[in-house]
């Protein structure tokens, strides 16, 4: 019951000075939010991208001509197939295509059976030429769904048909947002490919363990060729992300100053008002361990309430507003994207780290004024 009356005694002393604890609680609620928007916005990133990789082959073959990506010989396939320890080696068609009517870009595969990680959400997949299956973000940007037609132009500007088959969905909302699958001959004949080439080849590897190994023999066998390893991938999505959100983390270093400005001030000492207040208390019989007691409640509701607005905030911003602030850095290529909504994906392990590195220095700071001045006898603190 004791700690119940403190605690409602700081609840009061609070609102009788709210409009300066509301003041308090803006800036810091600010500070919280900006930072937490970028935590929330480049975890759920990194999490769409590895449910975008779960199921990427092992190994990627790409063909290298004057240091750029080209079309790769189709003959490459069928010696890579016979090295030890690799199970299968398939050409890959994909190339990307800008609409124009929309101002998006897509990603058109050709494929001859299913892509491991899809599954439709209406329809099927594309079995006839013709046809293709869109992603839910083609669809809603070119007002389509199954059953209704898409339009494209090739790169000699002739419009070309395909029928919806199906509409598709992954996981990853990044993998499927902008994706468009149809017959591999389809494909080669709206980007009028040459006959025996392929955008890359996918490798299969018996052994996990022989992958740098089987990619090392490529290199040997091809030496134009650019082996790449999932786990190489899955580092350059790691430290593109980790690189933006570190660069916005830097760009918004002022909030956060701002709040260390707004601490360093609690620190400092505390207002005349505040001390007579103390003064009081400690007149009337209370313990310097109550008045303690007091600045520990307040400073814990005030800094509760502000890491709860501010991720609350923070997670209306990223999750349903589609980060209107941070996106263009972010997410960089994904801007010429249909829109896509990001799934929340949230690691309670960076919300604890935030909640300790700006609720505790707060509160610390709000404690050791008024145990400087709760130390002090009464009579001299009302005094002055």
């Amino acid at each position: 019951m004791r700690h119940l009356k403190i605690l409602e005694y700081a609840l009061s002393s609070l609102f009788r000075r709210k409009y300066r604890n509301l003041s308090i609680v803006a800036v810091y609620a600010l500070t919280i939010g900006i930072l937490a928007s970028i935590l929330f916005l480049t975890h759920s990133l990194k999490t769409e991208a590895t449910y975008l990789l779960h199921d990427a082959p092992e190994l990627i073959v790409q063909k290298i001509s004057a240091g750029r990506h080209d079309l790769i010989p189709s003959e490459y396939t069928e010696k890579i197939s016979t090295i030890p320890g690799v199970g299968s080696a398939e050409p890959r068609y994909w190339g990307y295509y800008y609409d124009s009517l929309t101002h998006s870009n897509y990603t058109l595969i050709g494929i001859d059976d299913t892509i491991p990680g899809l599954s439709l959400l209406e329809g099927k997949m594309p079995s006839v030429s013709g046809e293709c299956a869109v992603g839910a973000g083609v669809g809603h940007a070119r007002i389509a769904g199954t059953g209704d037609t898409i339009t494209l132009f090739n790169s000699k500007d002739t419009p070309v048909v395909f029928h919806i088959a199906g509409v598709f969905r992954s996981e990853s909302n990044i993998l499927t947002n902008d994706l468009i699958v149809m017959g591999e001959k389809d494909f080669l004949h709206f980007f009028e490919l040459p006959a025996g080439r392929s955008t890359d080849i996918t490798v299969s590897v018996n052994n996990p363990n022989e992958i740098a190994t089987i990619a090392g023999k490529i290199k040997k066998l091809y030496p134009d060729t650019r082996p790449i390893t999932k786990s190489e991938i899955i580092r350059t999505y790691d430290a593109v992300f980790n690189w933006r959100s570190g660069m916005m983390l830097t760009i918004f270093s002022s909030a956060l100053i701002a709040f260390c400005i707004l601490a360093w001030d609690k620190a400092t000492g505390i207002s005349a008002e505040e001390k007579h207040e103390i003064g009081i208390l400690k007149a009337i019989g209370w313990d310097t361990a109550d008045i303690l007691e007091l600045k520990f409640w307040e400073g814990i509701v005030i800094s509760l309430t502000s890491l709860l607005v501010g991720l609350i905030a923070a997670f209306i911003h990223v999750f349903f507003l589609n980060a209107p602030i941070l996106t263009p850095v972010i997410k960089g290529w994904s801007v010429l994207f249909p829109d896509f909504r990001l799934t929340p994906y949230i690691d309670i392990y960076q919300i604890f780290v935030l909640a300790f590195l700006t609720v505790t220095p707060y509160v610390a700071s709000t404690i050791i004024p008024s145990w400087k001045t709760a130390i002090t006898d009464p009579e001299n603190v009302m005094r002055n």
